[in-house]
């Protein structure tokens, strides 16, 4: 390497610092509106709203696209959410931040009743959602969607 384009390289490594090493290392915020996928038919299920409660992140079911039947209830819930309405059921409680990710509270599954550890983070702008069971886990991918109201 020549003397005179030492100069243009170190240029271009500062640029290269500056423009990708901030948003590779910041973390993107899960607040929304974000389209659940159906793992068996791979087609929208929900639109959920992801926010912010008292410093936690939270999420309900703001809308369920093309349900079987109409204002379908949570007959599978136990405790108060048993025979309550799907859409605005609140599915996703007290998570906090932790690193790029936010965690540390649980996600309903409406479909069976049960209630999983949760984990959720972005990347590459969609929404990983992740539920633990004991030694089982399962993640989802979410994307983004528009405010339906």
């Amino acid at each position: 390497m020549s003397k005179e384009s030492l100069p243009t390289v170190v240029s271009v490594l500062i640029l290269l610092l500056f423009t990708a090493g901030p948003r590779a290392t910041l973390a993107q915020s899960p607040i929304g509106f974000w389209q659940t996928i159906d793992d068996n038919t791979n087609e929208p299920r929900s639109i959920v709203e992801i926010y912010e409660n008292d410093g936690n992140v939270e999420g309900r079911i703001v809308k369920l696209i093309n349900p079987d039947e109409p204002n379908p209830v949570c007959d599978k819930c136990e405790g108060e959410r048993n025979g309550q309405p799907i859409e605005g059921m609140v599915i996703i409680e007290d998570l906090t931040k932790d690193g790029n990710e936010w965690a540390g509270g649980h996600i309903l599954d409406p479909e069976n009743g049960k209630t999983y550890r949760c984990r959720i983070w972005v990347e590459e702008g969609t929404l990983r959602v992740r539920g633990y069971l004991a030694i089982f886990r399962r993640t989802q991918t979410w994307l983004p969607a528009d405010n339906p109201g």
